[in-house]
C-alpha cells in the first residue's frame, strides 16, 4: 500500500471534485454534492443548500493549484490551508474505520473539511515524495487531473473515456 487509507479515500475524493470542473461541470446542484457525499463517504455535518453547494465550487481551483503544484508551492498551499482552518489532527475511530487522522470538528462546514482533509493527505504525498503520482491527462484536449496509484506508474487518463477516445483515435489513424 503507497498511502494509508484515509489518505488514498481523500486522493480519490479531491481528484474526482477537482475534475467535476471539466465540461461539462458535474457540481451544480446540492444533489451533486449529496452524491459526492454519499460515494466518498464524508462525514460530519451538512447544510444541504445552495451556499454549501458554492463554497464547494468555489475550492476547486484552489485544490486543482494544489495538486499540480511542484513540491515547495503545495508546502505553501498545504500550510495555508492549515492555518486559515487552525487545523488541530486528532486519531478518531468510527464507522468501522480504524483510527485515522480528523483535523476539523464533524461541525465544520464541509468545503473546510474538504479542503483541510485534502491538506492533510497531501501532506503523506510531499513527505514521501510522491507528487508524480499527480498529473493532468494525456489526452490533449482534456485538463483533468490523474491520480496513479498503480505500481507500475502506468496510469495517463483521468478517466476510461479519455483512454477508449485515444485508442480509438489511433486505431483509426493506423487503418487510415
Amino acid at each position: 500500500m503507497l498511502f494509508t487509507h484515509d489518505t488514498t479515500a481523500t486522493l480519490v475524493a479531491t481528484v474526482a471534485l477537482v475534475n467535476s470542473a471539466e465540461e461539462p461541470d458535474t457540481m451544480t446542484d446540492p444533489a451533486h454534492v449529496d452524491a459526492f457525499v454519499a460515494e466518498h463517504a464524508y462525514t460530519g455535518s451538512r447544510t444541504h443548500d445552495i451556499a454549501e453547494l458554492d463554497a464547494i465550487r468555489a475550492l476547486r481551483p484552489t485544490l486543482r493549484r494544489l495538486l499540480t503544484s511542484d513540491r515547495d508551492t503545495a508546502v505553501e498551499i498545504v500550510n495555508a490551508i492549515l492555518a486559515a482552518h487552525q487545523a488541530v489532527p486528532q486519531l478518531v475511530r468510527h464507522d468501522g474505520l480504524d483510527y485515522h487522522l480528523h483535523a476539523t470538528d464533524p461541525t465544520t462546514p464541509l468545503a473546510d473539511r474538504i479542503a483541510v482533509d485534502t491538506a492533510m493527505a497531501m501532506i503523506d504525498v510531499i513527505r514521501a515524495d510522491e507528487l508524480s503520482r499527480l498529473s493532468t491527462c494525456a489526452d490533449d484536449t482534456c485538463d483533468g487531473l490523474v491520480l496513479d496509484l498503480s505500481r507500475n506508474r502506468s496510469r495517463r487518463y483521468c478517466s476510461t473515456t479519455c483512454g477508449n477516445r485515444i485508442a480509438v483515435a489511433a486505431y483509426r489513424a493506423r487503418k487510415a
